[in-house]
């Protein structure tokens, strides 16, 4: 069962109304506990000592030291008559540099000994921390009457428990952006392979290019990939850094003034790059071997082809710095 009441967030001086929720739960607060051994005596050392708030040791959690600030009788200057306030302090006011902050999700916990339950109280706000800001929590975590009523199970035997949780949120600055980049500058390349009836069976690769700083080259198989069954050539781009969206265009250009068997390919396709023969577009039966290797279509001369490539619209990913 869920309690929700609205409370001014009286701590930071500020008008704005928090929703406070308290529920309870089985498993005990994962980060710090304090537990008392006898209250009353607690109150008479601070009152002694003129002193008003009890603070704890320091612990660590999301890799900051914190402690537990605790005014049994409550915050008067945080409006908290009759109340406990209970806050969590960061212990090392340098460990936040100004102009930096730290935010956090706050919870804290009044143990139950009756039910063997915790108490849970949290608000809907992230809590903010900076070098002129070191402390958060509740100004009235719970009333004294409800605190100090035995059936309640709060104080037993001048016993009492109360702890925390606190989950920082920590901000990388990781992120991407996409944009759009029409007719990218160098975005056309000319591969020239002389003696092309003399390389290698398996694949082969042009020369890196670079367009949109990202880094290219064309792969060929002369006498076709293990998908072409021998009898085409098999031509692909690909991306060697980062991710991409080309709108491409792939042709092995005619050397002869007929161009009505040239054939190029056209098309996109989304590139994510780990650097893998993989992350490439294009076909395993890209041109029949026969149209090559007819002298009278004139793609092959001189024993040299040309393939040509256009990239001309770049949906461009990159990292955020």
């Amino acid at each position: 069962m869920e309690d929700r009441t609205l409370h001014p967030d009286a701590s930071s001086h500020n008008v704005r109304v928090l929703e406070i929720s308290r529920s309870k739960r089985d498993a005990p607060p994962a980060h710090y506990t304090l537990k008392v051994e006898s209250f009353s005596q607690l109150c008479r050392i601070l009152r002694d000592n003129d002193l008003e708030k009890y603070e704890s040791d320091d612990f660590e959690a999301g890799g900051y030291k914190w402690k537990m600030v605790l005014y049994p009788h409550g915050n008067w200057n945080g409006g908290a008559n009759g109340h406990i306030s209970l806050y969590l302090a960061i212990a090392e006011a340098k460990a936040i540099p100004p102009g930096s902050q730290v935010d956090v999700t706050l919870k804290f916990f009044v143990y139950d000994h009756i039910r063997d339950k915790y108490l849970t109280i949290q608000d809907d706000e992230m809590r903010r921390y900076h070098y002129l800001k070191t402390e958060n929590g509740f100004d009235q975590l719970i009333s004294l009457k409800m605190f100090n009523d035995p059936s309640n199970g709060y104080l037993v035997d001048d016993h009492c428990v109360f702890g925390t949780e606190v989950h920082v949120n920590k901000y990388e600055g990781k992120g991407e952006k996409f944009s759009i980049i029409e007719e990218p500058d160098n975005g056309a390349f000319t591969w020239k392979i002389e003696r092309f009836s003399k390389l290698q069976k398996g694949r082969n690769f042009s020369k890196e290019f670079s367009v949109a700083k990202h880094k290219w080259r064309l792969m060929l198989y002369p006498k076709g990939d293990s998908m072409a069954g021998g009898n085409s050539l098999s031509l692909f781009l690909q991306l060697l850094n980062n991710s991409a969206h080309p709108q491409l265009r792939v042709v092995v250009s005619k050397q002869t003034s007929d161009t009505s068997f040239s054939i190029p390919m056209t098309g996109s396709d989304w590139f994510i790059s780990k650097s893998s023969v993989d992350c490439c577009w294009g076909r395993s039966d890209f041109m029949p071997l026969n149209d090559i290797y007819d002298a009278s279509k004139g793609f092959l001369v001189d024993d040299t082809l040309i393939v040509e490539a256009q990239i001309s619209l770049l949906a461009d990913v990159e990292p955020l710095s």
